[in-house]
């Protein structure tokens, strides 16, 4: 994940991690084999692959909110990367932009609502695929579940709660995404 200061030209290559190493915003340097950095690469991955799914969403969207939802979670997956990349917490009080909520969590809720409302029940489990964003939705859900125990990974007093309850809210969140995309393309859901 690439962190920046708006006020400054960046130099995307920096040369301090020629050695294996890099930075966490605390100013330690740890191995990029870390836990801490693997957690924050995969909520890295999560947000590209979230950033291919809006542009195929985009593509096909008529009438859907999804693409300005994954726009959001792009956005949300910045600070929950910055936080991760922060473990004495530094950047916690002053960058508002980098926090994750409470409300950040209840707006997922809201989504997922609002998305089950146009949905037949779910009555068995069902096999990832449908349309391509569908399918790619599912791919995303499976990423952000890495991307989670990933996180758990660091143990209990590693993380703010709220990171994990966000990383599992959203998973629900893509999973439902992926029904609504594949039941407005017309593609039938595959069940177990």
């Amino acid at each position: 994940m690439f962190f920046c200061s708006h006020n400054q030209n960046v130099k995307i290559y920096t040369r301090t991690g020629d050695a294996g190493d890099t930075g966490l915003f605390d100013g330690t340097r740890v191995l990029k084999s870390d836990p801490r950095v693997g957690s924050y690469g995969e909520v890295d991955e999560l947000n590209a692959w979230l950033g291919f799914v809006r542009t195929e969403a985009a593509a096909g969207a008529v009438g859907t909110r999804i693409p300005e939802m994954l726009e959001q979670i792009q956005r949300d997956l910045f600070g929950l990367g910055a936080r991760l990349a922060d473990p004495a917490r530094r950047i916690a009080d002053r960058v508002t932009k980098a926090a994750v909520s409470d409300e950040d969590i209840s707006r997922l809720e809201r989504w997922i609502d609002m998305l089950e409302e146009d949905l037949p029940p779910l009555r068995r489990f069902i096999l990832a695929g449908g349309g391509r964003t569908g399918a790619a939705l599912h791919v995303a859900r499976t990423v952000c579940r890495r991307a989670e125990r990933s996180i758990v990974g660091l143990g209990a007093d590693a993380v703010e709660p709220a990171l994990l309850r966000y990383m599992n809210r959203l998973s629900d969140l893509l999973f439902v995404m992926a029904r609504a995309e594949n039941h407005r393309a017309g593609a039938a859901e595959t069940e177990w």
